[in-house]
């Protein structure tokens, strides 16, 4: 059993997060905006705050073994051209924060759930997809991304970035085999993983040690 902070847990892969990690038998804190909107499920502890306050981060890490962070920059709604709704680096000021109370309190392990495209994965993609995340609001949350990969690669975190391709609100099973691959392996066959099958393959590297400093990018399907 371990004791995690998972950060993003009132999202919909963060709530994946949070049913997997209770069900596992893991202590589980979540820091959320609003804990009275949340119904968590049970064993899981909601603290109120933002993790853009570093005073709220270092009240809801304490004790805790591993971080797992599942939050994002997000938009008014899918539509790509919607309207941000956060600052433009949240997601890159709010990992700084992270990594600091890290640092102050002796935690090591961290999870950050990525997407394929960000940081060196970003060869990997197709042109006309390239194209796209340029020419719509999407390059906002990618250029967080690329934020929150330099700071995390240059810690001294036993950090993974979770490459995932385009999150999928399907059970798990239902687009078939997960897959992995890192930059420069084989390239996904699609652009779909279930967020169910992402909050599992984070809560495997805390609890097997696995993918310690490395970007594993995941989809679902054939390879």
């Amino acid at each position: 059993m371990a004791k995690l902070l998972i950060l993003g847990g009132s999202g919909r892969t963060g709530l994946h997060l949070l049913e997997q990690a209770a069900q596992r038998g893991h202590k589980v804190r979540a820091l959320v905006r609003k804990p009275e909107a949340l119904e968590a499920p049970p064993g899981v502890e909601l603290v109120k705050g933002t993790p853009e306050r570093i005073e709220d981060l270092r009240d809801a890490m304490k004790g805790t073994e591993a971080v797992i962070v599942a939050h994002n920059n997000s938009r008014a709604s899918d539509n790509p051209w919607a309207k941000q709704l956060n600052s433009p680096r949240f997601m890159t000021d709010t990992a700084r924060n992270i990594l600091a109370v890290m640092g102050e309190q002796h935690v090591k392990r961290a999870v950050f759930i990525s997407a394929i495209g960000a940081g060196d994965s970003w060869p990997t993609v197709s042109w006309l997809f390239r194209a796209f995340i340029k020419l719509s609001n999407i390059k906002i949350g990618y250029a967080d991304h690329d934020g929150v990969d330099a700071l995390v690669r240059k810690s001294d975190t036993d950090w993974t970035l979770v490459r995932a391709v385009g999150l999928n609100d399907k059970p798990a099973g239902a687009l078939g085999p997960l897959h992995t691959t890192e930059v420069g392996g084989a390239k996904p066959g699609t652009l779909n993983v279930t967020r169910a099958e992402v909050a599992t393959f984070c809560l495997d590297c805390v609890d097997k040690h696995e993918w310690v400093h490395r970007a594993p990018i995941i989809w679902n399907g054939k390879k």
